[in-house]
């Protein structure tokens, strides 16, 4: 072997022998070496003797190391040039191999390079850099390197080549971190579509959510209000930032029955819908599907097939005129409240809901709130809950409210859930049916106790009664949750005036929402499904379509949400955003539904957007509409909204005149009408009433009634009297 060709080997060694240092430092350092050598003091014979000692993998390189290459590899030799001759160098040089990317550096790299390793642990190799020492890709990413104070993803100053290399890696460990927490409770909650969507716009927006945590996002600031004055409505609303989020309201004319509890006598049984009616008291009777039936109501008289049925609990095969029968007694819980002309939907099985648990008589299951996150938290809360006593026959749910509460809260809550149970049971048996047996909680504290959380940092109340309420359910919380802030409101204005939502309540009875880009959402609730439309307005103006137009969707997905939790609005709801032609765009708004919707108690199915530009919710059924309360049908259009035009309702009664006046013996014809039709009648077709009195011989009296609505009237035909 030649000199030149010695020469040319020993060239080609360091390249790898640097790139495997360079993965070196990723790595968890075991030992510190007693002194670092300087450049200086590394030698030609010194890098050959640490050949020997580490055994270098094979990389095949098909073309000589270029000068630049040369020189930040051997940082200890007289061939080191200067940032001049290094530029010139890298001028001349030609592309290089994916294996050779890493020592493509400028002459601030060189002087990098040329450091220690323990110096030049800050910076980080490019995922090239790392492939190119034979490091497996597992062990690139060790955070235990990152000097303390230096985030993990903020560039160095003499790093910047590398900043675009190492972007695309955070970002996959991102995407991880993802997988593990968030898409998981997805699956659970709306099952694997929707995981694998999400998933899809997670990667589209790594890089962009990397720079959010440089700004902090803004306090939100929560307020409860609470207007008990008058003693016909109760009134209750959570503002966030001054925003209405959520608002709940009681009338004396539409009480809650939902969770009451009533001793109820079945009145009838229906084999065709497998269900039975019971009288609760209340003038209407309840519907109990026979699933919702404990089998402890089951008759005993039945023959064996059916106890035999029963023993194997094959309930599916049972029919409720075998196990079911007519006069018996039961103790049912409203599930649903009466809506329209459909009575309440009971169950047998009881719930008894408090502030951590949901105590269910008749029932050995046990759970958890899938809210409640952390195996180690959830593990906790069942080690608390085994060490109790609780008697055979009762299940238990821990609620969310439960994630940060100690065991004494939680034993206080089952204490007096369970001393409730024995109350209701008591009652039960000795009361005449059909009775009430359990009245739920009044709206104050059944909203506290459903729907309080602690960010919520003051309670504003009108009344005195309210606000003992109030703060004796302060008391029963955790040490953490007793910071929030309660008074009473003194101003002279009305509380709901004083912090100016009135005006944001009256907007949710209108069916036009406007949005703050210029576009607005029509609301339009019908017997079936609501129907949501979309509308661009002024935002359709600006210069670029596709981005206004996304811009109005994703406002859009925003406020319906909002929209559809303060109107309490449940079933089928089909959303018509406005098309998009983007791809991205289409994802990114359904995306937004999702996170806006995830603010909703109520359980929530949604789809993908169709090429109609259509989106499909099912929303739970929470109760009647909150409008339902507050309004009543009107008396003029009787609900749809328009009435008949005046001349159409005068040519209407005309054809029933000329009906009428042309049977037999009709002597006289007295038609009583609404005001404006019948003006329009005497004045505008006087000369056609005319003409049927002379050819029918007879009368017609037109008779204007002020009191009349548009959709009255009275029009009577007089028989002529016999002659006699």
């Amino acid at each position: 072997m030649s000199d030149n060709e010695k020469k040319a080997k020993e060239q080609k060694v360091p390249p790898v022998r640097k790139a495997k240092t360079g993965a070196w430092w990723k790595s968890v350092v075991k030992t510190v070496p007693e002194a670092a050598p300087t450049p200086e003091a590394t030698t030609a014979p010194a890098l050959e003797a640490s050949e020997k000692e580490q055994p270098v993998p094979p990389v095949v390189i098909e073309s000589p190391p270029s000068p630049v290459e040369e020189m930040a590899t051997e940082p200890g030799t007289e061939e080191v040039a200067t940032p001049e001759s290094a530029l010139t160098a890298a001028v001349q040089a030609e592309p290089q191999p994916e294996e050779a990317v890493e020592s493509e550096l400028g002459p601030t790299e060189v002087a990098a390079s040329a450091a220690p390793p323990v110096e030049t642990g800050a910076s980080e190799p490019g995922p090239v850099e790392a492939g190119a020492a034979g490091v497996e890709p597992e062990q690139r990413p060790v955070t235990e390197a990152t000097p303390a104070g230096e985030e993990e993803g903020e560039p160095q100053e003499d790093q910047a080549p590398a900043k675009s290399k190492r972007r695309p890696r955070r970002g996959g460990r991102k995407r991880s971190k993802r997988e593990e927490g968030p898409h998981k409770e997805e699956a659970e909650e709306a099952g694997q579509e929707e995981e694998e969507a999400a998933d899809t716009v997670d990667e589209d927006d790594d890089r962009p959510d990397e720079d959010r945590g440089e700004y902090p996002e803004k306090a939100v600031t929560y307020k409860l209000l609470i207007n008990a004055e008058e003693p016909e409505e109760c009134r209750i609303a959570l503002l966030e930032d001054g925003r209405l989020e959520s608002f709940h309201v009681t009338t004396v004319d539409r009480e809650p029955t939902k969770n009451n509890i009533y001793k109820g006598r079945i009145v009838s049984i229906e084999a065709n819908l497998q269900a039975a009616f019971v009288d609760i008291g209340t003038g209407r009777n309840g519907f109990l599907p026979f699933n919702e039936i404990h089998p402890e109501y089951f008759r005993q008289d039945v023959n064996e097939r059916t106890r035999a049925i029963i023993a194997q609990q094959q309930w599916k095969k049972l029919k409720i005129e075998e196990v079911v029968q007519k006069g018996q007694e039961v103790l049912v819980q409203v599930v649903k409240e009466v809506t329209g002309n459909k009575g309440a939907n009971m169950t047998t099985f009881l719930s008894l809901p408090g502030r951590c648990l949901v105590l269910m008589p008749g029932s050995d299951s046990a759970g958890i709130s899938r809210k409640i996150v952390g195996e180690e938290r959830r593990a906790g809360l069942r080690e608390i809950m085994s060490e109790f006593e609780i008697p055979e026959g009762i299940g238990y749910i821990i609620r969310t409210a439960s994630a940060e509460i100690t065991g004494a809260t939680l034993q206080k809550d089952l204490a007096m859930l369970l001393e409730l149970w024995e109350e209701i049971k008591k009652r039960g048996q000795t009361m005449e049916a059909p009775a009430l047996v359990y009245e739920e909680q009044d709206t104050v504290i059944r909203f506290l106790r459903d729907h309080f959380f602690a960010e919520i940092q003051e309670i504003i109340v009108d009344t005195q009664e309210s606000l003992n309420n109030v703060n004796a359910f302060i008391e029963l919380l955790p040490v953490k949750q007793k910071k929030v802030k309660v008074r009473l409101h003194r101003g002279t204005k009305p509380i709901f005036n004083q912090h100016n939502i009135e005006e944001q309540i009256e907007s949710i009875y209108k069916p036009q929402v406007a949005l703050p880009s210029g576009g607005s959402i029509v609301i339009d609730p019908t017997e079936a499904l609501v129907a949501i439309d979309v509308n661009s307005g002024r935002t359709s103006k600006n210069s670029d379509f596709d981005d206004t137009i996304f811009l109005a969707n994703m406002e859009a997905a925003a406020e319906l949400a909002r929209q559809l939790r303060l109107r309490d609005l449940g079933g089928l709801i089909v959303v018509d955003f406005i098309d998009m032609r983007n791809k991205k765009h289409i994802r990114e708004v359904e995306r937004q539904v999702k996170i806006s919707m995830k603010r909703d108690k109520a359980k929530v199915d949604i789809s993908k957007i169709s090429r109609f530009g259509l989106m499909q919710i099912s929303r739970q059924k929470m109760g009647a509409p909150i409008e339902k309360g507050s309004y009543r049908t009107c008396e003029y259009c009787q609900g749809r909204g328009v009435v008949r035009s005046v001349e159409t309702l005068a040519l209407y009664y005309l054809r029933r005149i000329q009906t009428g006046i042309s049977r037999k013996n009709i002597a006289r014809v007295e038609c009583r009408l609404p005001i404006d039709v019948a003006q329009y009648l005497l004045n505008k077709k006087r000369a056609e009433l005319a003409d049927l009195e002379v050819k029918h011989r007879a009368r017609i009296d037109i008779i204007p009634r002020v009191e009349m609505k548009p959709s009255e009237n009275q029009v009577d035909f007089l028989e002529a009297e016999p002659s006699r």
